[in-house]
Order: structure tokens, then sequence, then C-alpha cells
């Protein structure tokens, strides 16, 4: 290839030639701007080789004697190729076998052969491409994920997203945050079950270490109305809230780890980093909010819609709480049962709140109906998941007789407990957990 400032190509040196023939070489370079020996030259590598003597040639001298030997090169490559060794392992294994060579000489034939980066051994990548490493909990509590995430307050009215950038309305609530009115972000906390993608999410003004605490207090007795009630390993992020002594001393006293992910590595963290784009999806930018109040309230119900409704792939198109030992409440969107007749019908919520129900056997014909079997009238065996989870009103309702519980009972309709005989069944259960269970049957409110 000729540099920039070359003055001739190659028909220009053939051109030369020619004139040569006929001409003086001194007044041809003249012309040509080049100097006599250089046109010379090419005249006699023309008579010599013809149109390929004025082609460019190497500048690499005719005899290398100190360069690596052949058969050198080809264990290099040899090496390189099996075992996909570095240019210092090559260096290092050669100096093994009494062949003295530096590591900088062997990667600059790596680079020669074309073989120094490892996607060079296989263009396709099917031997490079190591298998992703997943992240799996194997039971309801041995992985609870948390992260926060912080989204923008809406002004009363709505923002611009439902007024536009630029409108009247965006335009006074910039002025109302000017003068001093609450604006900034909120914080939503969220905690997710690894196991069976139960999630808890919470409203808060802050993401201090002490709102965080509190938040994990509260998303350990959600989780221990719905059976989780051991909390093996927590997983964060390297957040302030969570690097905080208090957090972990928190942490530390309630489950047997804390582990922190690998700094800038979120998908560590994936399964609430996922929650956490299908609750921006779904809800926080679905539509069109007039408040951060209407907002609020609507992240209450979408706890109930996400965990007891909406479909999971990771739960075999089913809510998350179907894969849970304990059993929750009342019904689903669809009271078609998938599960084969002597297996129970799972009811889920259409109200909020702890409780627990779940549909008895479907009666066969030698068993009358409205009268549960005796397999399923038989008391759980102590230690067991049953026996172990809270003794709510859920326990009260479900060791009804099937005949008087309905598919339709919500809340509203549920008596009232013993409550001389929920204390009595409760004893192994801490009073914070009834207390949840208790405030949570209080506060619902239907979809």
């Amino acid at each position: 290839m000729t540099h920039a400032n070359a003055p001739l190509t190659i028909e220009g040196r053939r051109r030369l030639v020619e004139r040569c023939r006929t001409r003086p070489i001194a007044h041809i370079a003249a012309e040509a701007g080049i100097s006599r020996a250089c046109l010379s030259k090419w005249e006699n590598r023309y008579d010599k080789y013809g149109e390929t003597g004025l082609l460019d040639r190497p500048s690499v001298p005719h005899s290398s004697p100190t360069q690596t030997p052949p058969e050198i090169v080809e264990r290099i490559e040899r090496l390189r190729r099996d075992n996909k060794w570095s240019a210092r392992r090559i260096a290092l294994e050669l100096a093994g076998q009494s062949v003295r060579i530096s590591e900088r000489t062997v990667g600059r034939w790596l680079a020669r052969l074309g073989i120094n980066h490892r996607r060079f051994l296989d263009p396709d990548g099917s031997a490079n491409r190591r298998p992703p490493g997943r992240i799996v909990a194997r039971y309801p509590g041995h992985m609870i994920h948390l992260d926060v995430k912080k989204v923008g307050r809406i002004p009363d009215g709505g923002g611009w997203r439902a007024h536009g950038r630029g409108s009247a309305q965006a335009k006074a609530a910039q002025r109302a945050k000017t003068a001093g009115a609450n604006g900034g972000y909120v914080y939503l906390h969220s905690a997710v079950d690894g196991f069976s993608r139960l999630a808890y999410t919470e409203h808060l003004p802050d993401e201090k270490a002490a709102t965080t605490v509190a938040f994990f207090s509260r998303a350990r007795a959600f989780f221990a109305a719905h059976g989780i009630h051991r909390v093996v390993r927590v997983v964060t992020d390297n957040g302030a809230n969570y690097r905080a002594a208090v957090f972990v001393r928190s942490v530390t006293s309630r489950a047997s780890r804390h582990q922190r992910t690998k700094p800038y590595t979120p998908r560590h963290n994936g399964k609430v980093e996922r929650y956490q784009r299908i609750l921006a999806e779904e809800l926080l930018y679905a539509r069109q909010w007039s408040s951060e109040e209407e907002r609020t309230r609507a992240i209450a119900v979408w706890n109930i819609h996400y965990n007891y409704h909406r479909p999971h792939t990771a739960a075999g198109n089913r809510p998350p709480a179907s894969r849970l030992h304990a059993s929750v409440t009342n019904v689903m969107a669809s009271n078609t049962s998938p599960f084969s007749p002597t297996e129970p019908r799972y009811r889920w919520p259409l109200a909020t709140g702890g409780r627990h129900r779940v549909t008895m056997p479907r009666a066969s014909a030698a068993q009358p109906a409205g009268r549960p079997s005796r397999a399923t009238r038989r008391k759980p065996r102590r230690g067991s998941a049953t026996s172990m989870r809270p003794w709510c009103r859920s326990t009260w309702s479900s060791s009804r007789p099937a005949s008087s519980r309905t598919a339709g009972l919500c809340s509203a309709q549920a008596p009232e407990v013993n409550r001389s005989t929920l204390r009595r069944r409760s004893s192994r259960t801490p009073a914070r957990h009834l207390k949840w269970c208790t405030h949570a049957s209080a506060s619902g409110s239907g979809l």
C-alpha cells in the first residue's frame, strides 16, 4: 500500500519506466519530482521482475537470526488452542521444557497468529460462553431480597405526565415546589421471597436506616402470616441504609446471614429488581395519578393483586402465594381448580388481610357432601407447617365444616374469633404476628 505522500502509484511508476526507454533518466525524474536514484531503482526492478518489481516491498530484514524457531511457534499455537492458556502460562510451560522465551514474545506471536483473544479461538463463542449462574432459593425464607425504588412525588392535581410538560398545571406545581410545597421523592421499599416470589411493598418517605429496619420488621410479619417463619439469608445491595450498623444488627439477629451483592452488579439481586420493573410498568406508570395519596392507596391493592391474582412464570403461571405451604384467603379470580379431585383447591383473596382459608377436597360418591373426610379432619402433626403458622382467624375458619364455608365469604362476613381460644392456640406464635394479622383484618379494603 502506498503512503499518503507517495508521488506516484504502481501505474505511474510503470509509465516513468516506459519513458526511460527513449529519454534520459535525469530529465524524467526531474519532471516527476523524484530523485534519479529512485527512478533508476524502479527501472532495474522492472527489468528484473516485471510488474511485480514495481510493488512496495516490506521493510523487514532479509534474515533474523534471533527469531523464534518455527517449531516453538507451533508449540505456542498448540498450547493456546488446546488449553486456552495465557501468554504467561505458556511461557512458564515452555520454560519447564528448557525453552527460554519471554512472556512478551509469546504475546506478540499470539497476536500475529490471530489468537490473542479468547473470542478468536472459537468465533461462534460456543466454547467460550460460560453457563449463566443462577441464584436459586431452595425453600420459602431461604432468600429474602430487599431493595428501594425512588420515584418522584406526584403533586396535587397531577404532574406533567398527566397534563404535559409546559402546561399550566405543570407550571403551577413547579411554582408550588419553589414556594415550599411538599415535593421531591418518595421511596418504595420492597421485599421479595426468592422461592415463592411473594412480595411486600410499602410507600415510605425516606430510605434511612431506621426506616429500613422498621420496614424489614413489618415485612417479616407479613411473611410470617403466610407461613414463612424462618429467614435464612437477606440479600441487599450496597446502599447506605443496608450498610448501616443498626440494620446489620437487626438482620443478623433474625436471619442467619446478611449478603450484600457485588458492587455495580444489580443482577445478583435480580428478583427484586425485576419485581420493581413489573411494579413500574403495571402500576406506577400504567395510568395517570391525580395525587400521591391515590397512588399510595393503589400500592396497597397492588400487593394483593401481585401475590394472589397475577400469574407468575416462576410459579408455573400461577400466583406467587400458590408456592407456599400455608394457604391464603378467599377466592381467586377464577374458581376453577386445576388440581385433582383429591387435592385441596386454594382460594385467593378478594380483600386485604392476612387471614388464611383453604377449601376441603371435593366430596366423592362414598363421602356425603358437606362433611370432610377423616383424612382432612386429622389433627396436624406437631412441628408441621400447618401447626406452626400463626393461629389467627384463618385457622379458626379453615377448621369449620366445608358446608358452612362459602366461596364468596370475605373478610367483612367472617365471624369474630374467641379470643381465649386464640391466645391458647398461639402459644408458639409471637404476639407481633397476631397483632399484625388482627390489624390487617380490620384495615382490609376490596379490590
